[in-house]
């Protein structure tokens, strides 16, 4: 057997190695504090309602923003007349009190373009199991109601603008002139589907099942 070789007088024995410790990470309160936390999120509070009239746990679809193109050039149509009159008028005549015509068709113009896109992202339709619901309205808000079972037709329209645009108007008539109700800016496809499905469902509801 081969025994150990002692070590030579004054040498020294070899010192082993220490593996290099990682620093250890110590986190501030600060730290603590700035890290995310995660939050679930329920279907409820994925769907909020939009104001305080407003039914809970109702999912709300809104309209096509391209209704906003298509109103804003409505209004300047419609004002265009009166304002190149307005600017005729005040020119040939020489009168500057005439330069408040188009000043006011012009203020006009201005709060139509603030107003529109928010009249806009305020419409909006909820499909519910016995109704519709239809809201509208930046100051005055209002939601409309029309149960499944009291309507008689619906149909889809479309002017020359909103052709132009590719939106189209669904058309509620009822049993009551007085609520009639009608949902704009929609693309055309969505409008067919919308027709069709409330048109089963007020079959249905008049059949009873």
């Amino acid at each position: 057997m081969t025994q150990p070789v002692p070590p030579e007088p004054g040498a020294t024995e070899p010192v082993p190695q220490q593996q290099p410790q990682q620093p250890t990470q110590v986190q501030t309160p600060a730290q603590t504090q700035a890290q995310p936390q995660v939050q679930t999120v329920t279907p409820h509070d994925a769907t909020p309602a939009a104001g305080p009239f407003d039914p809970a746990g109702v999912r709300w679809q809104g309209v096509s923003p391209r209704l906003v193109s298509v109103r804003l050039v409505s209004a300047a149509i419609t004002l265009v007349l009166p304002l190149a009159g307005g600017v005729v008028a005040a020119v040939l005549s020489g009168v500057t009190g005439l330069w408040a015509i188009p000043a006011a068709v012009v203020a006009v113009l201005v709060v139509v373009a603030v107003v529109v896109p928010r009249q806009v992202r305020a419409w909006g339709y909820a499909e519910r199991e016995d109704d519709l619901l239809i809201r509208k309205g930046v100051m005055f808000r209002s939601i409309v109601v029309v149960p499944y079972g009291r309507m008689q037709f619906v149909d889809v329209q479309a002017g020359p603008l909103d052709r132009a645009f590719g939106i189209a108007r669904v058309q509620l008539h009822t049993a009551s002139p007085g609520t009639d109700a009608a949902i704009p800016g929609l693309s055309p496809a969505e409008a067919s589907r919308l027709r069709d499905r409330l048109a089963a469902r007020g079959e249905a509801q008049l059949a009873g099942l």
